[in-house]
């Protein structure tokens, strides 16, 4: 597949180096242009893009910045993908970094904010693993004690393709619900970092509560 990745930081960087093992088409941009990003190419295998760039013709896009940042990302930015792509979200809250955002701290996940304001479908994944394991922790199917992760989206068709992609690049993928249940592996949750099967994710994502996260 072609994937577009806006951020080329530690997860979108390792992500970007990981999708290509896999023999995808990857992009990948910054807000520094590409000119900034050769030795990310180099260790990754990505193509280097200006942001406006990164999304033409994706059918996934990966959006790994600071939550703020998306406020400063270009108007109509996703119109340049394929009709239908899917766009993953695999941003964190963090009030001392980015601010209070008055959405999220009454309570709203922060993945409906995002999707609030790329004015587009979002899947949430990849928020609750430490970049490194990213490269660390791939296994085939069936290994027992495979990394989990949990998949939420409101898109029925879209997350179908992440939840492939998930599995096909290494994890286990756990698909639980709608946007609304991504508060469940927000900062501050129990299953916001373990190392757990998708048995144990999913007795930790049940323990979450209300005061758990941002």
């Amino acid at each position: 597949m072609k994937i577009g990745i806006i951020g080329a930081g530690h997860i979108g960087g390792n992500l970007a180096q990981l999708l290509v093992q896999h023999g995808h088409d990857v992009s990948i941009a910054n807000s520094r242009g590409p000119r900034t990003l050769t030795d990310v190419a180099k260790r990754t295998g990505g193509h280097p893009a200006a942001v406006t760039d990164a999304p033409r013709d994706a059918e996934v896009v990966i959006v790994a910045l600071p939550l703020k940042a998306v406020l400063e990302l270009p108007d109509g930015l996703l119109d340049r993908t394929t009709p239908g792509a899917a766009v993953i979200d695999t941003m964190n809250y963090y009030p001392q970094r980015d601010g209070h955002i008055k959405a999220i701290d009454d309570g709203a996940p922060s993945a409906r904010w995002v999707r609030e304001q790329l004015d587009r479908p979002v899947v949430k994944v990849f928020n609750n693993i430490y970049a490194h394991q990213l490269l660390e922790r791939p296994q085939p199917p069936g290994t027992e004690g495979r990394r989990a992760l949990p998949v939420t989206g409101d898109d029925a068709d879209t997350k179908r393709t992440v939840l492939a992609l998930v599995d096909e690049i290494g994890f286990d993928a756990v698909d639980i619900g709608g946007l609304e249940e991504s508060w469940r592996y927000q900062p501050g949750t129990p299953a916001y970092g373990p190392d757990v099967d998708a048995a144990k994710l999913v007795r930790l994502l049940n323990e979450a509560g209300p005061s758990d996260g941002f």
